[in-house]
Order: structure tokens, then sequence, then C-alpha cells
């Protein structure tokens, strides 16, 4: 019954990937764009998870923390591009000290 739930969990996380790579791909803003990148991030993340407890293995919890990691990395970056026009900008360690 478990393998039943996990391999239809693993069905709807992957038809809701196509779902946010359609969004990703013609998103009407890059807000949007962002947001269903960091959700693709996410349930990756929960994909691997569901295969690690369907192999009986805990050898994927280290690869489901690094695309964590990556993802919240990747849309703070993403984020403050679309704010500030620029991830790093020449004037940020002037403006701390």
């Amino acid at each position: 019954m478990k393998d039943i739930v996990l391999n239809i969990s693993m069905g709807v996380l992957a038809l809701s990937i196509l779902a946010c790579l359609y969004r990703l791909l013609k998103g009407p803003t890059p807000s949007d764009r962002i947001a269903a990148l960091d959700t693709i991030g996410i349930l990756l993340l929960s994909m691997i998870a569901i295969l690690g407890i369907l192999l009986g293995t805990k050898d994927f919890i280290g690869i489901a923390l690094v695309i964590g990691i990556l993802t919240f990395i990747g849309t703070a970056a993403l984020a403050r591009y679309i704010e500030r026009g620029a991830v790093i900008e020449p004037g940020d360690d002037e403006e701390r000290r």
C-alpha cells in the first residue's frame, strides 16, 4: 500500500513539474518565472525524498539538501537581480562600512 501511494505521489509531482515548466517558459513576468523555478526545485527535492523512501536508502538525503540550498540561493539571487538589476553591486561593500 505504501509503495502505491508513493508511486502516485511521484506521478503527481511529475505532472506538477510539467505545469511549472510551462509557467517557466511562458510566464508573463520574470517574477512568475522565478516562482516557477523555485517550485520546480522544491518539487525535485520532494521527488528525491520519495525516491529515497521507495528504495529504502538514506543516500539521497545529501542530494536533497544540496538541491534545497541551491534552490534558495538561486531564488534569492534572481530576486535581487530583478529588484536591483545586478546580483552583486560594486558599492555593496562600501555601504556596509
